[in-house]
């Protein structure tokens, strides 16, 4: 009978996992767009993540379909259109935008902090201190972005897990100090909850999300936490609430990217021992994630630097800080303008830096 347990057990957790497959299987198939093709089709819908801006065009996706429309009028995330085009392929042929209304409550706050860095800070400082704060992609000309693909560091510059952890360290530091632990556990929840929907609610926020739930939901009722199964359990959920992101390039990486850190970090921090410390810890995140992104980025964009771990562990750094200062400076500058620009500007150095290492590997 002892045996028979385990057995069971581990029986019980294949068909698990086969049936949640399978939902997501099903899922997909049947929330994918089947628009028939040459048709006239109108689609109203509200805008769930952050449109990718050129030079003289916006991209965005409805309904599964990929829309380029004028640059202006912007389109921004929370922001509900209405688009007209005849289907062609997995996109819209000659669309048109017939109605935008803005987003309000925290689609308008974030449109605010956004408006508050470009004013405050000069591109592409401006760029990154709004990419790494929320994820804001929208004011990164494609100069400076295209540098970024060539550098592989173009995933430092949006919101990341590495943001959900800093707010939610933050909030559970400062609320444990005046509330019972599992109250303030409650709030941090809702505040990691609230901050992702703030920055864009992509796939890798998203992720974050999830798996920093289940760390402090964990601690909670104290049960020994496993960040390999809380990454195949996080990744189950959103593809099971939303089955597309099966396809969505961000879902991957940030999936792939924390699994090899997962498997590989600890094994490289200790390989790179005799690496001085201020480079040691960076450079082996930087080595462990591009195990199993780099042939992803190879196969996508054709391209990979083989220094780009090298020039990651040099702008890694500074990214916590800069995070933080921006924070803490479009909070105040949300109040007081002056004030808030001149806290920013604490991160001038850190951010000069940043953009100088990206120029000087970009060429």
């Amino acid at each position: 009978m002892v045996g028979v347990f385990p057995e069971n057990y581990i029986m019980r957790r294949y068909v698990l996992w086969f049936v949640i497959v399978l939902v997501i299987i099903l899922r997909y198939i049947v929330t994918r767009p089947n628009f028939p093709q040459g048709k006239l089709i109108r689609i109203t819908e509200k805008v769930s993540s952050e449109p990718t801006r050129f030079e003289k065009y916006q991209s965005l996706r409805l309904s599964g379909i990929k829309i380029y429309l004028p640059l202006y009028p912007e389109i921004n995330y929370g922001d509900m259109v209405v688009v007209e085009g005849r289907v062609e392929g997995n996109k819209l042929r000659s669309p048109k935008l017939i109605d935008k209304r803005d987003g309000g409550g925290l689609y308008a706050l974030r449109q605010k902090l956004l408006a508050f860095y470009s004013h405050a800070f000069p591109r592409p400082h401006s760029s990154l201190v709004a990419g790494t704060v929320i994820g804001s992609k929208a004011g990164i000309s494609q100069q400076f972005w295209d540098k970024l693909k060539t550098t592989g560091t173009a995933h430092i510059v949006v919101a990341s897990g590495m943001n959900v952890t800093l707010v939610a360290g933050f909030l559970i530091n400062a609320l444990v100090l005046w509330l019972p632990r599992k109250r303030a556990v409650s709030i941090t929840l809702i505040g990691i909850w609230l901050y992702s929907l703030f920055s864009g609610f992509d796939a890798p926020i998203v992720r974050a999300a999830i798996m920093a739930s289940i760390t402090f939901t964990a601690q909670l009722y104290g049960r020994i936490y496993s960040a390999g199964r809380a990454l195949l359990f996080s990744a189950a959920v959103m593809l099971v609430i939303k089955p597309v992101w099966i396809i969505d390039l961000g879902f991957g990486l940030s999936f792939v990217a924390t699994g090899s850190l997962v498997l590989f970090q600890k094994r490289l921090t200790k390989l790179l021992s005799r690496v001085p410390a201020f480079l040691r810890e960076d450079l082996a995140t930087t080595l462990a994630a591009q195990i199993g992104v780099a042939p992803i980025l190879y196969v996508y964009f054709g391209q990979f630097n083989p220094l780009s771990p090298i020039i990651n562990a040099l702008v890694l750094w500074t990214v916590p800080p800069i995070t933080i200062i921006g924070m803490d400076a479009g909070t105040i500058g949300l109040l007081i303008p002056v004030l808030g620009t001149a806290v920013l500007y604490i991160a001038y150095p850190l951010s000069f830096w940043f953009v100088s290492t990206i120029n000087l590997f970009a060429h």
